[in-house]
């Protein structure tokens, strides 16, 4: 049975960030374009040895919906993203998506979010609504996640759950009203950043609970430079609202 089109006329662009995920990608590009047919997928391979790089190429000229930024090096996840967007305004995509790559975000779950952003401009995939929602996680990585979305929200004022989530879905207008070359961070504090920006800026944000499972295969990027970046972005952004100049 064919699918149908939640988006009508809208394209949605699904940015995946990528860095040694060949093991993937064969199951995720599938799973995501099968979502909806207004669905395409970006590839940004940081110079993958692996292969990842040359897989999404041959892909991309079996189905037009597949597409790749490549770059020569590891360079973070947060910077990956912001070229993700650029690359999203710059082909007029209506609808803008992060996801990982390694099945930690269901691809089933996008039908929701394309539900969710008709009536809102940033809809976030959160772990920590309805209960706590993250299976096959250590208690002690689940504790740190959860205890810094508290953090967050009581140093910036956001009434978010889950600000240091993942899986998320603008509006093309929230990226159009955010100087995407001032969004410095990467990690946890990127998500924070864009999360608080779109809330300053007066858009309209929801969460959506999602079931977060720890990645099936390769090895997780988490380190203890992106926590401490973390913990001091939030003040940052509180000092920058506060004075007006975020």
């Amino acid at each position: 049975m064919p699918y149908a089109n939640i988006m009508t006329d809208q394209k949605s662009l699904v940015i995946v960030p990528t860095y040694n995920e060949l093991e993937n990608l064969p199951k995720l590009i599938p799973a995501v374009l099968s979502q909806d047919e207004s669905i395409h997928i970006l590839i940004v391979d940081d110079g993958s040895p692996d292969g990842t790089g040359k897989y999404v190429k041959e892909e991309m000229k079996k189905n037009d919906r597949v597409h790749l930024l490549e770059r020569e090096k590891k360079m973070g996840l947060g910077t990956a993203y912001l070229a993700g967007f650029k690359y999203a305004l710059q082909n007029n995509y209506d609808i803008v998506f992060e996801m990982d790559a390694d099945f930690s975000h269901d691809p089933n779950e996008l039908k929701n979010f394309l539900i969710a952003v008709k009536e809102n401009d940033l809809v976030l995939g959160s772990r920590y609504i309805n209960g706590v929602r993250v299976l096959n996680w250590p208690m002690s990585r689940l504790l740190l996640s959860f205890f810094a979305s508290v953090y967050t929200r009581i140093i910036t004022g956001m009434p978010i759950k889950d600000a240091t989530g993942g899986f998320k879905c603008f509006r093309r207008s929230v990226l159009e009203s955010i100087d995407l070359d001032k969004v410095k961070s990467n990690g946890y504090s990127f998500q924070i950043e864009m999360t608080f920006k779109a809330y300053c800026k007066g858009f309209k944000i929801k969460e959506i609970p999602i079931v977060f499972i720890d990645r099936v295969k390769g090895k997780s990027k988490m380190s203890k430079k992106i926590v401490r970046e973390a913990v001091i972005m939030v003040w940052k952004l509180r000092l920058q609202h506060m004075f007006g100049k975020l």
